[in-house]
Order: structure tokens, then sequence, then C-alpha cells
């Protein structure tokens, strides 16, 4: 299995990459049929091996019934030798293709469960922070993990399933010559037995989707709390957001509960009605001996044929149910698969000049080529809204639509139907800002004319939302590995993040563990900052990128950073005087508008809004 996993290419084609088969999103039975699709060679490879598999089920009971007919009763140890041999025999064909069964079905479980990441994951590349926009952080999560495990348990069963059906066709045939009226018995179980419990499943799939829809909020509300941990316990909110997350983990576990009843229910059902088919069996054979149209060997046969059809009627049970998970999952995946970035590619694109004005329109702000441009707000949004528009990014004005209760029939479809409806606005307004003149110009050309691609490569924004990855430092500092030794180290000096580098065994092959959690929060932003430095664009927007560091480090960092990018386009957001003296030009907000602009000591001295917000801000920290 050397080619293990397949390569998903989906969504988002890197540089000599072949595209895959893009997901049939029209519907989530259609979705599931792809993810059929792309395993059919694993799946009826499985099926085949799955149908030898079954032979000890199949010709097993038939073997036996011979060898009491024609060996025990006929008082013949020839012949007994010879039926029980081929028994054997018939039981090491099952056993060596029931290895390479489990084989399959674990491999097409693998595959459907980890195809599923990849394209979660590519899809979220595609997307990038339009993503979070659009759909829940949990529902993505979600459909990453327990959904795609759900369609792993479809593809295993799938196979399973065929193999058994086969195995039934088999043993129909083989009592219908034996006894036409015990094999129409045997034949009509498993219909009979299904159909009974069919009228459980719509139930079950309602009861699903609640516990799915509850789940996914619940995952929401852990991320959230995760990652705004810190200020929860600084304003002391954590008891009141672990009170909610409390009350959704109980509705959560009700939900599944109720489905869990559903679910036993059919399994109850199914085991009942199993037992009174083998009872009713017993009986009816038992008098055909009696009457002599069977053998004693051939009820026996028939009673291991009885035993053997639970084993298919189980399977069948379980494709439903796993059927009904997986088509609740569908919903879910086809929903967040189905995103399309805003992004288009410009009729007429137009290349970014080498250096110019950065201005956007909207707020009048200008940052001036080779210069260090400070931006200064009382109201920091202001400041990171802008500092989105001068990257093109979207701004989060708004959370994407919430996770809906399904209460009802009635209730559900609406609900759902409320939430697509938002999901599309959304969407298609984000489109429509896309498509226009984005407001914002470099060197005279509106960024919203030039391939996005070339925008990222030129203008590079670091924010505090900026994470880092599990790996080494060196993978968080350069992580696309072109960088000298000298280089790395000049921007890890830069941020002044040495102390990171001396406190990881291995230096540069230290390991960090995803999103940095055993650094400081000081530290964690003084490596995004490296990272941001050791890029080198022409032009860098960081928005707080002290925030969370002493006024010490903070001031080395500014004049160090002065330094480092001396003669490039540099634009900080930040109201701490350690930076403003390091400046060479400063820009007051206000309400969205540039209001005063000059040097921080004129700013300081001839207005009296810079001086409230950045005096208020000196006596704040002490200087």
């Amino acid at each position: 299995m050397h080619n293990f996993p397949p390569a998903v290419s989906v969504f988002h084609t890197l540089p000599g990459e072949t595209p895959t088969p893009t997901p049939d999103l029209r519907s989530p039975s259609r979705f599931l049929l792809w993810l059929m699709r792309q395993q059919a060679p694993v799946i009826a490879s499985a099926t085949l091996v799955g149908i030898l598999w079954q032979m000890p089920m199949t010709v097993g009971p038939w073997l036996v019934g011979r060898a009491v007919d024609r060996g025990i009763l006929a008082n013949s140890t020839e012949a007994l030798l010879q039926w029980t041999g081929l028994l054997l025999v018939v039981t090491i064909i099952g056993a060596v293709f029931g290895i390479a069964m489990h084989t399959l079905v674990v491999r097409s479980w693998l595959i459907a469960l980890y195809g599923t990441v990849s394209m979660v994951t590519r899809k979220a590349v595609q997307l990038g922070h339009v993503l979070p926009r659009r759909t829940p952080t949990g529902e993505v999560l979600s459909v990453a993990s327990s959904d795609s495990d759900e369609f792993g348990g479809l593809t295993e069963v799938v196979a399973r399933a065929l193999s058994q059906f086969v195995a039934y066709l088999t043993v129909a045939a083989i009592v219908l010559l034996t006894s036409p009226t015990l094999g129409l018995m045997v034949l009509a179980a498993a219909p009979v037995l299904v159909g009974v419990a069919l009228p459980l499943l719509r139930p079950l799939h309602s009861r699903q989707q609640t516990e799915r829809t509850r789940n996914s909020t619940l995952t929401s509300m852990a991320t959230d709390i995760v990652a705004g941990l810190r200020i929860l316990r600084g304003i002391g909110g954590e008891s009141t957001f672990g009170r909610n997350y409390a009350r959704q983990s109980q509705l959560t576990r009700q939900a599944g509960v109720s489905a869990g009843v559903w679910q036993a229910a059919i399994e109850a059902v199914g085991v009942l009605l199993s037992g009174c088919f083998l009872v009713l069996l017993m009986y009816a054979g038992t008098r055909a001996v009696d009457s002599g149209e069977l053998t004693v060997g051939e009820l026996v046969s028939f009673l291991g044929y009885g035993l053997f059809m639970v084993g298919p009627i189980r399977t069948f049970f379980e494709f439903a149910q796993k059927l009904t998970r997986a088509l609740v999952s569908a919903k879910k995946a086809v929903a967040v698969l189905e995103l399309t970035p805003p992004w288009r590619q410009p009729t007429d694109p137009v290349s970014l000049p080498h250096d110019g004005d950065l201005v956007d329109e909207s707020s009048g702000f200008v940052a001036r080529p080779g210069k260090l441009t400070v931006v200064v707000s009382a109201v920091p949004e202001s400041s990171a809204a802008l500092a989105d528009r001068l990257g093109r990014w979207f701004t989060v004005e708004e959370e994407p639509p919430p996770l809906l209760e399904t209460t009802g029939r009635r209730w559900g479809r609406q609900a759902r139907a409320e939430r697509r409806e938002r999901r599309e606005l959304m969407a298609a307004r984000d489109a429509a800002r896309a498509a226009e003149p984005w407001g914002v110009t470099y060197g005279g050309v509106d960024l919203g004319t030039v391939p996005l691609d070339d925008v990222r490569r030129t203008i590079l924004v670091s924010d505090s939302n900026s994470r880092l990855f599990a790996g080494t430092l060196q993978d968080a500092v350069d992580p696309h590995h072109q960088l000298t030794r000298e280089q790395a180290e000049e921007a890890l000096r830069t941020a002044a993040a040495e102390d990171v580098y001396d406190a990881l065994p291995g230096g540069w092959a230290g390991e960090l563990d995803e999103q940095g959690r055993g650094l400081s929060g000081g530290q964690r932003q003084r490596v995004v900052l490296a990272r941001a430095l050791a890029a080198d664009p022409r032009v860098l927007v960081l928005v707080e990128p002290t925030s969370a560091v002493d006024a010490h480090t903070e001031a080395r960092i500014a004049e160090r950073l002065a330094e480092h990018r001396r003669g490039k386009t540099t634009v900080v957001t930040t109201v701490s005087p350690l930076w403003l003296h390091h400046a060479d030009h400063v820009v007051l907000l206000s309400g969205g508008r540039v209001v005063a602009e000059g040097r921080h000591e004129e700013l300081l001295t001839d207005d009296p809004d810079y001086r409230d917000v950045v005096v208020r801000t000196m006596e704040d920290v002490g200087v």
C-alpha cells in the first residue's frame, strides 16, 4: 500500500498537480454516490473477496448436512472424512479471504476519511479568511472529523452488504432446490424484516440530524472558548461561557440519547424478528422431516442457513443505519464544500508597479514609499479595518449564519431555508464587493484590477489573528525554507525573539506545539512578527505587533524594525508612543477617516485629539 492515501488536489490545485475529479455537490445523495464511484475498484475488490470470505457460511451448512446424511446416519467413516475435509478446506479459504476482506474494507474506510479531510482542508485554503464569514468554525471541524468517519463507515458497510447480498442469493438458490416451501421462507425473511424496520428510519434520521447540528454548535463554542480563554479569564467571563457550554453539552447529550433510543429500537426489532424467523423455520423444518420431505441432514442445513441469514439481515440493518447517518453528514459536508471564493481573475489584469504610494480612498490614508507610517486610532477596530483593506482582505463585519435547531419538520425546513438564504446573500455581497474597484491603490493601480496572488506577494498583512503551526522553529520563521541562516537570525533578532531560540532544545530544530501553546503570548507574537519580517515584502502592514510584550522589549523591537525596514514601505497600527518616536509619518484616524497627519512631535503639540489618545496611552504604560 505504498500509494496510500491517494492524493487529493480538488478545489485548490498547486502548480504541477493533476486535479482530481470535482465532487458532485448537487445533493447529499449525489455526493455519497460520487464518493462510492471514486472507490469503485476498492469496493469491487472488497466485494469479490467478501464473497469468498462468506464461503464457510454459504457452503458450510450444506456440507454439514451431507456429512450427517452420508457419513453419520449411513455409518460411513470414509464419507464422513470426505465431507468434513471439504468443510475444513472451505473454512481455511474463508479465513484467508476474511483477512484480505478486513484489509480492503479498512483501506476503503481510510480513503473516504482522509479524502474528506483533504477536501475540507483544500476548501479552507481556497476560501482563506472568507471561510469563517460563511460558516461556523465548528461546522468545518465537524465535517473534517466526525462526518468523514461516517463516510468511511458507509464505504466499509457497502462492500460487506454487497458480498453478503450475493451470499444471500446463493443460499436462497440452495434452499429453493432442496425445499421450495422452506426456501421461500428463507428468501422472504430479509426483505420482510428490513421492510418492518423501515418506518423507524425516518425518526432516526431526524434525531441524528438534530444530534449532528447540536454537536457542531458545541464544537464551535469550544473553539471560541479556547481561542479567547486568556481574554475571558482577564474579564472574569469564563464562568458565563462555562455555563453556556454546559447547557449546550446537555442538549447535545439529550439529542444523542434520543438518537440512540431509536437506533436501539431498530436493532431490537431486528433481533426479535430474526429470532421469530428461526423459531418458525425450526417448526416448519421439523414438520417436513416428520412427513419425510426432508432428511435430518437437510434439516440441519436449513437451521444452519437460518442462523446464517441473521448475519446478512443485521448487515442490511447496519447499512440502512449508516446510510441514514451518512446522508445527515453529507448535508453538512455539501454545505461546506459548495462554498466558493468571491475572488475572480480580473478580465484585463494589471501588474503592480515596483513602488508607489499606498492609498485608501475611503479613509484618505496614504503610505509614502520607503517610509514607516504609524496609524493611531482610539478605536482599534478602525485601524484593523484599514489594514484589511490595504491587504485586500474582507473585514469580518458579522458572524456566519448560526446553526439552527430542527425541532420539527416544518420549522426544520424553514430554518434550513433561512440559513441557506442568508449564506447565499453573504456570498453574493462578497462577490459583488470583490468584482468592483477595491478602493485601494498602489502606485496609482487599484488592487481590484490586479491578480490576487500578485497583491499577496506585494502587500503582507500580519495581525493578531496570525497563527503558528506545529513544527520546528525554522518552519515557523521560514515556512518555505528560502532564507539563509543569517537572514533568519536577523529576522529573529529584529523581532527580539532570541529567547525563544535559546529556550527551545535544538535551537532552529526545536519543536513548537500547535499554535505555539508552549510559548507565552508575547513569545508567540514575536515569532509571528519574525515570520512576517522574514518574508521581506515590498509593503508590510503590522496590526498591533507588540500588544502582548512588555515596554522594554517593545522599545527594542520598534528601534530594530525601523532600521531593518529602512527604505521599505511599512505600516504599523498602534497607539504606543514607543513606536511613534521612530515613525517617519503618523496618521490619526477618527470615525474611520484621516483627521490629522504629520510627525509625532508636531501632532503631540498641535492636535488635541491626537494628544488625548497618545497621552492616555503613555499614562497607561507609565511612559
